[in-house]
């Protein structure tokens, strides 16, 4: 609708609204139009209504009598000027001809209309820019509110108690203000941000398992989201020397995982395009390349899948401190035995099961197996044995069929027999340099670790283990 403020000026509204000027004005009357002589023929007296925006002086000879030509002013709607000789006053007009008036208020409309469809093109983008504004602005109000400004929990926790919360990967300020929130960790958000905001903390808090003490004090609780992880609830701590089978066992008590299910999903084949050194994997088997280390998955992704990609992707890792191509020409000049990486890991996993935690000890080891392999000699090894029993090996186990039986077949075992941790791969692919062919390895209520160049040092070295035992 338009507005009235800004109607033409010369709108037939305002005719007669001024107000003064000389009373006997009012009996001034304006003659039609049709009685308006032609130009080339004026009148004594002639009235003319100016259309233009400027008013049209007198002639110079109009003559002094009271003849007044009346104009209509633009400038000043509803006034008529009077010029003559002796008055230049202006006059509110309260009387005009019904065809002045008609034309005027005709002349009105036209121009209010022209200016209403003026003022509506325009006001069309106008409005439709400033609702879009409203749009976008609210609606990242919105949504910035819901990203960073959490709902405070009604839930009343009692403080003092202990909780154990994980904060998701990639999870921003406002989820983890919630998460606190709703543990009963914090009890104002407003003051969180502040304190995250004061220790400058934006891009530093960490994902992971925490324990927290209900209503502990917020700089604290931030501090603890930037120094990291504090809690082990989601932590998996896998041993060295752990098979397949028994890694699947931790996984389903510490993440309650389907160990059956984690067993059908260790396959090479599934892994083999993403991890190329699973190519030459016998029996399909992932044994030996999930490497054994403690890991955190807290705010991480625990499915099975995730679970054993994260420790293929171990393995690679540190396997890659390794310059393989010159550690595996090192042992070829030392032993005159060549290895590829899967017989690397093999020979690796059997030195991790009959080695203690001694480093060095650990390389003296690979020695022994290196000279045996180089003369053709069995290795000789308990634990390749136990691999397939599965409990402790006595002397009748020894005689057991299994191509994992080392005292009946030369050469490395057709798998690793277990996952091996970085030591044990270090004395693989860098092992001492001895004449070593056997070692007597005890721990228990005794210790004797006795490495012999030959068979008789060997007894002798049992022999003194068997003294050892008897007290004697």
């Amino acid at each position: 609708m338009a507005d009235s403020s800004n109607a033409p000026k010369h709108s037939a509204d305002y005719v007669g609204s001024a107000q003064g000027g000389v009373s006997d004005y009012d009996e001034l009357s304006v003659p039609s139009l049709d009685s308006i002589p032609s130009p080339v023929d004026p009148p004594a007296q002639e009235v003319s209504y100016a259309a233009a925006e400027q008013p049209v002086a007198a002639p110079a000879s109009a003559p002094a009598t009271d003849t007044r030509r009346v104009r209509r002013q633009v400038e000043t709607p509803g006034v008529l000027r009077v010029d003559g000789p002796s008055s230049g006053a202006v006059m509110p007009s309260n009387r005009v001809s019904r065809r002045t008036a008609e034309a005027t208020r005709r002349a009105a409309k036209q121009v209010g209309r022209y200016d209403s469809r003026v003022r509506e093109h325009h006001s069309i983008p106008i409005v439709a820019f400033v609702l879009v504004a409203l749009l976008i602005f609210g609606g990242a109000a919105f949504f910035s509110r819901r990203l960073f400004v959490p709902e405070d929990s009604g839930t009343t926790i009692q403080p003092g108690l202990e909780v154990n919360i994980t904060i998701p990967e990639g999870a921003g300020g406002s989820e983890i203000a919630q998460i606190l929130l709703d543990n009963g960790v914090i009890t104002d958000s407003a003051e969180f941000f502040r304190e995250v905001k004061s220790q400058e903390a934006e891009m530093t808090l960490k994902s992971g398992s925490y324990s927290f003490i209900t209503g502990a004090n917020t700089r604290e609780v931030v501090k603890q989201l930037v120094s990291g992880p504090n809690s082990t609830l989601d932590v998996v701590t896998i041993p060295e020397g752990y098979t397949v089978r028994q890694i699947a066992d931790v996984y389903a008590d510490k993440l309650g995982i389907d160990a059956e299910e984690f067993m059908a999903r260790a396959t090479a084949s599934n892994y083999m395009n993403d991890y190329p050194f699973l190519s030459n994997a016998a029996n399909d088997s992932l044994e030996g390349f999930l490497f054994p280390k403690t890991y955190d998955f807290g705010g991480k992704d625990k499915s099975i899948d995730a679970i054993i990609r994260t420790m293929l992707s171990q393995y690679q890792a540190e396997m890659a401190q390794f310059d393989f191509d010159a550690c595996i020409a090192k042992v070829n000049e030392m032993y005159g035995v060549e290895l590829d990486e899967y017989q690397i890991v093999t020979l690796a996993s059997i030195i991790e099961k009959e080695a203690t935690d001694d480093e060095g000890e650990r390389a003296n080891v690979a020695s022994v197996f290196y000279n045996r392999l180089a003369s053709w000699m069995p290795l000789q090894s308990d634990a390749t044995v136990g691999y397939v029993l599965d409990h402790d090996v006595t002397a009748e186990d020894l005689e057991l069929d299994s191509e994992y039986n080392t005292y009946l077949n030369y050469g490395l075992t057709p798998t690793p027999i277990c996952n091996p941790g970085y030591e044990s791969l270090k004395a693989a692919l860098e092992p001492a340099d001895t004449d070593y062919y056997y070692f007597y390895l005890y721990e228990g209520d005794y210790s004797l670790h006795v490495f012999s160049e030959t068979y008789e040092e060997h007894l002798e070295a049992i022999s003194k283990a068997e003294s050892a035992a008897n007290g004697e």
